[in-house]
């Protein structure tokens, strides 16, 4: 991409004329590119700081990189026991964040994954997030707001939630308090566009129900936050011992980054720690906060939602196995033992 004063790569037409004014980049259009560019994924920059510092470390250059160099970092991968699913992210993170015409060939790299695939079955299962559903979470809010503290209030507010909307967690914290409107039966949410809908947004109902109260929580957290004078801006914000919202000055330094905005991470951290506080135990799937999305998905699964009313509302891509395959087939599968017809034998009294 140029830059102000740089010439702009294009096709080479000797029969069209270009003057200064189509090859340049205006500083103002400069500065909105390299603010794009800071403000690139979280996923993108880890995969790069990875190679960039093993390529520092091979004495290999990693921008723009060599095919060669490419398939060697994918082999290292490799050789680290990496999962299928994680080296391919990471592979086609760094192959799209190489400059335009100069990306290295991929097929090399994927002829090793081929047979490294083969030859580590393990290397390709994906270890589900454990399903925090409706016996799950309402211990896990109660909980929560047995203090009765700011901090409570949110995080019930954000289970809540979480649960009810299906929504990722990095689509959850980026959300602001005019992207939500609480009435008396149902909170609905505007989304400016998710994962599966670029640049198509999109106002979802999310209706309560008794047992989630979703209603009152959230109402209780964004009343909390009037109170202290915030009432535009991001809806989760991190609350500090003192009960207060944080600011600028007071934020901690992993959430200075986002500024005011909620990291998903710290999502992640508090679905933890309210489980393993009302004294949950799982199946042995580890909890995250992607285990909110899972629960609400499964509840519907158990429950006889189709495969098309899964995917409206955990808004995935139309035709996606996933509903089908993590979410319907398992609840069928576990509906209909096919051993429940074999007759039951009398035993004789044991001891």
């Amino acid at each position: 991409m140029g830059r102000a004063g740089a010439q702009i790569p294009t096709t080479d037409d000797p029969a069209t004329n270009y003057t200064a004014r189509d090859l340049y980049l205006s500083e103002e259009t400069t500065q909105a590119l390299e603010e794009a560019e800071e403000d690139g994924s979280a996923a993108r920059r880890t995969a790069m700081k990875g190679f960039e510092a093993w390529c520092a470390q091979e004495g290999r250059v990693a921008e723009p990189c060599t095919t060669a160099t490419y398939t060697e970092y994918g082999s290292h991968l490799m050789r680290r026991g990496l999962k299928v699913s994680t080296i391919k992210t990471y592979m086609s993170l760094i192959r799209t964040s190489m400059p335009p015409g100069k990306q290295p060939d991929s097929s090399l790299y994927l002829r090793l994954l081929g047979q490294y695939r083969k030859k580590n079955k393990r290397s390709v299962r994906r270890k589900e997030a454990f399903p925090i559903t409706m016996p799950y979470l309402v211990p896990m809010m109660a909980k929560a707001e047995a203090d009765n503290r700011p901090i409570g209030w949110r995080d019930a507010a954000l289970l809540a939630f979480g649960y009810r909307f299906l929504g990722r967690s990095v689509e959850d914290v980026n959300l602001d308090i005019e992207d939500v409107t609480v009435t008396d039966t149902q909170v609905s949410v505007w989304l400016a566009e998710d994962k599966t809908h670029k640049d198509e947004d999109q106002t979802i109902p999310l209706h309560d129900r008794a047992d989630l109260e979703l209603v009152f929580r959230m109402r209780r957290w964004l009343d909390y936050l009037a109170e202290q004078g915030v009432t535009s801006g991001p809806l989760f914000r991190e609350v500090l011992k003192s009960g207060k919202v944080a600011s600028s000055e007071t934020r901690t330094k992993k959430a200075r980054k986002r500024g005011d905005y909620l990291r998903p991470q710290t999502v992640n951290e508090r679905v933890k720690k309210w489980f393993y506080a009302a004294g949950l135990a799982t199946d042995g799937r580890p909890v995250s906060s992607h285990s909110l999305r899972a629960g609400g998905a499964t509840d519907l699964g158990k429950s006889g939602a189709t495969e098309e009313q899964l995917e409206d509302a955990g808004r995935w891509a139309k035709g996606s196995p996933i509903p089908r395959t993590v979410y319907v087939r398992p609840a069928n599968k576990a509906k209909h033992d096919p051993f429940s017809k074999v007759p039951l034998v009398s035993q004789p009294p044991t001891g």
